[in-house]
């Protein structure tokens, strides 16, 4: 299956999603803020999807998905949001910055995973 980064400063919700994805076969690597999840994607440059959310301490996350599209190794990975955010402006910004998809908070695991498959299934990991 797919190795994916989450990045969300909720333990909550990265257990969650954790659960949820490593119930579906999947290899989750973590970080809780935008700097640590960098990090994280700098020593995992083999992930196939992000998952962050966006409002984060110390880097939020419109600011990682920046900085993760100039690194080669994820010019082309796909990024879901997944955040409480909902305003047509956050996520225009979210699209040219390489979001595939925004999810709002709470979020069904179902969804989470369906939109997971999709999106893998197209080749675009």
């Amino acid at each position: 299956m797919a190795k994916i980064l989450i990045v969300d400063d909720s333990e909550v919700i990265r257990l969650d999603l954790k659960e949820t994805l490593e119930g579906a076969g999947h290899q989750v690597v973590e970080g809780d803020n935008g700097n640590t999840g960098l990090e994280s994607a700098k020593s995992n440059p083999d992930v196939d999807l992000v998952i962050t959310d966006l409002n984060m301490p110390e880097m939020d996350g419109l600011t990682m998905c920046k900085e993760l599209k100039k690194l080669d190794a994820y010019a082309s990975t796909p990024i879901f949001v997944l955040t409480t955010e909902s305003s047509p402006e956050l996520k225009a910004e979210g699209k040219q910055n390489g979001v595939v998809l925004w999810i709002v908070k709470p979020f069904k695991p179902e969804k989470v995973t369906m939109a997971i498959d999709k999106i893998l299934s197209r080749g675009a990991a």
